[in-house]
């Protein structure tokens, strides 16, 4: 899977926080310190330990780094960013159950406004899995030669 870049400056609107959950039932935010605990075992349970430790450092950052969506105080996904390294987004995902409505586009568009908020000018999409995605939503672009990246002869169990 290639990395991807994505231009932060050229980012499509979206609606506020308060105007999503208002439209769609569902809370897209910046997950706090205390929810660490909730978010990476909900982390660990779906998508495996991998990602555990990406989202740890991504709560180690002030301000967290971090996105959440959650229905009825039920978490149903999470996108991170300077996370893996500093400019990268990732890792993120949504609950199977709840795939195709549309969160997991919010979480990546929230970030990427964080991002661009936070002075960055480009992101880097690690290792994307749905490029077609990416490219629809944020005019990502592959970058050439970059899989496995800076992934190449990471450790595992």
């Amino acid at each position: 899977m290639p990395d991807m870049l994505v231009k932060l400056y050229e980012l499509p609107e979206v609606p506020s926080e308060a105007a999503y959950a208002s439209q769609s039932g569902v809370t897209v935010r910046r997950a706090i310190a205390p929810e660490k605990h909730v978010v990476t075992k909900w982390i660990g349970e779906h998508f495996g330990p991998g990602w555990v430790s990406e989202a740890e450092a991504a709560f180690a950052r002030s301000p967290v780094s971090c996105f959440i969506a959650a229905q009825d105080g039920k978490l149903i996904g999470f996108s991170c960013y300077d996370a893996t390294m500093r400019g990268f987004f990732g890792p993120t995902g949504v609950d199977p159950e709840e795939r195709g409505r549309g969160v997991g586009k919010m979480l990546f568009l929230y970030a990427m406004q964080a991002m661009r908020s936070e002075g960055y000018g480009y992101a880097i999409i690690g290792g994307a899995g749905p490029t077609e995605f990416y490219a629809k939503t944020a005019g990502a672009v592959a970058i050439p030669d970059s899989s496995p990246g800076i992934y190449k002869g990471m450790l595992k169990l």
